[in-house]
């Protein structure tokens, strides 16, 4: 749980500024989209492989040509 504690003098949008930076290293926003559904285990490989695919498809289109 991401938390923070205004300090003297600090305005509300700093304050806000650091909740959210805060919430991004911690990765939160990924685990709560991750556990908002279910996918059952064929359906969660399926996912996985088409973004190994995905992913091998951009490396081919970015190497150089020789």
């Amino acid at each position: 749980m991401a938390e923070i504690r205004l300090q003297e003098g600090e305005s509300i949008e700093s304050a806000l500024r650091r909740f959210k930076r805060k919430v991004q290293t911690e990765d939160i926003i990924k685990e709560v989209k991750r556990h908002s559904y279910y996918l059952k285990p064929g359906a969660k490989m399926r996912v996985k492989q088409a973004l190994a695919r995905k992913r091998a498809q951009k490396k081919v289109r970015k190497e150089p040509r020789d």
